[in-house]
């Protein structure tokens, strides 16, 4: 019986059978990893032996997640166990706690098997570092998988894991799953308790699942979700675990958000996308929120300032171990006051306002997740450069930094279609859906929607 590309609740459904048992699913998921790390580098630990003998000591029964390997990001510490943050200057810590997310999912009977890749210190849309290097994604070996939950997207586009824990801070779980052809969630702020940064007072920052179906990322948030005192944040009540009603729910359409420059066959997807929403019931109308340029520069200067805050004194000894990007944001970081961040919460608010002004009047927004496809795996290759034309179309390729402006808004990467001819045939293309605060259950119905009229689950990467 083939194990691989198995969604959770297809794991649980033969587990239940007792036509697998955890050992079978977890030998599964070593071998392959074993076949596709060599090409992919998704994984910096993996810890076959404690896996083996989780499965083996499970209860009977033990959780919703009994059973089922999963995969945790190199930023998300577990007690004993390494944690590098992608960074030569972390290359012999071992974390002396678990997160919150790591012990819900242990509690729900799920087997960690290892750790994915991410940059340094989760700080781009690339994961590619010093440390442990590039990983490729699974369906084009030149292409990145991009970041900085990179590890986790290619781990589970390539038939590694059903669903691996990833964390949001300006796109970090929506653009590899947009990028891998899978789906990622970043939920509402505090939806899931995030106790991993040094400070828990961040307003960007968020745990989400990257899995091969939108029910994997249901599953995943079923098990994580708070409220919990661990962080001054979490305060949601639970979501629903079965899927809200969708008929007759107003959806915004943006292919371009007002600002950016978009590829042409990501606007079919995202335009096709709607139709499978009219289909559905849902009523669209063509409005956004209008972003600007500056509000992008807004939230990259907001991540210089978390960047020199949390990393900053490493330079002071270690500059020569980090990357030069992460060195240059610090340096963005450093250049402003206390005063200038006050500032940018009001420029904030002003984003807040706008974003709002919409979903008063509609249910979702919904938008391309990049605005093209990925470029190459590694950084030394990946030269882009991003910038505002004469049109003041801005060029630059996330289109999903901007709503960790708006933290409490939950946003899915849905699979939408693909890349067709040219340099970039067959790659994904994601489809982004927002919702109201502390409104997952709908971003996931609706998100469900196109899913099961796409069918990007069976797709499988020839590698």
């Amino acid at each position: 019986m083939g194990l691989d590309f198995l969604a959770v609740a297809d794991q649980r459904r033969l587990l239940d059978e007792g036509a697998v048992s955890p050992v079978d699913l977890v030998e599964a998921a070593l071998a392959r990893i074993e076949e596709v790390q060599p090409r992919l580098n998704c994984f910096v630990h993996v810890w076959a032996d404690e896996a083996r003998r989780r499965a083996r000591e499970l209860p009977v029964g033990h959780g919703p997640l009994h059973g089922v390997p999963v995969a945790i990001k190199d930023t998300t510490p577990w007690a004993g166990h390494p944690i590098t943050l992608g960074s030569r200057t972390q290359h012999n810590v071992v974390a002396d706690r678990s997160a919150w997310v790591v012990e819900r999912l242990l509690d729900a009977g799920a087997v960690i098997i290892g750790s994915t890749n991410t940059p340094e210190f989760a700080h781009a849309g690339i994961t590619d570092n010093r440390l442990w290097g590039a990983t490729r994604n699974p369906w084009n070996l030149a292409r990145t998988t991009g970041g900085s939950s990179g590890g986790a997207g290619g781990a589970v586009a390539s038939g590694c894991v059903a669903v691996a824990e990833g964390s949001d801070m300006g796109g970090s779980v929506r653009i590899p799953a947009a990028w891998c052809g899978v789906v990622g969630l970043k939920p509402s702020l505090g939806r899931i308790p995030m106790d991993v940064l040094p400070g828990l007072w961040d307003s960007i920052s968020h745990h989400g699942p990257l899995g091969r179906t939108v029910d994997d990322a249901r599953r995943f948030l079923d098990v994580v979700q708070g409220p919990s005192l661990r962080d001054p944040y979490s305060s949601l009540p639970a979501v629903s675990s079965t899927s809200a009603d969708v008929r007759g729910r107003r959806v915004a359409l943006s292919t371009d958000l007002g600002c950016w420059s978009v590829d042409p066959q990501i606007v079919d997807v995202v335009e096709r996308a709607a139709r499978h929403l009219a289909d559905a019931g849902l009523v669209i109308e063509r409005t956004g929120p209008r972003f600007t340029p500056r509000d992008n520069a807004l939230w990259l200067e907001m991540w210089g300032i978390f960047m020199a805050a949390y990393y900053g004194d490493l330079t002071d000894t270690q500059a020569a171990d980090m990357d030069t990007d992460v060195l240059a944001l610090i340096e963005l970081g450093r250049s402003f006051s206390a005063v200038d961040g006050k500032r940018m919460e009001i420029e904030r608010s002003g984003v807040w306002n706008r974003v709002a002004a919409v979903l008063e009047t509609h249910d979702v927004i919904v938008c391309p997740t990049m605005s093209l496809p990925p470029g190459a795996a590694t950084k030394s290759e990946n030269q882009r450069h991003y910038f505002i034309d004469d049109e003041g179309r801005y060029h630059g390729e996330d289109m999903t930094s901007v709503w960790n402006l708006v933290s409490p808004c939950p946003v899915i990467s849905v699979p939408g279609g693909r890349h067709i001819g040219g340099e970039h045939d067959g790659l994904p293309i994601g489809v982004q859906i927002v919702g109201r605060p502390g409104g997952e259950d709908l971003v996931l119905a609706v998100a469900q929607v196109i899913e099961d009229q796409v069918g990007a689950p069976a797709w499988r990467p020839d590698i």
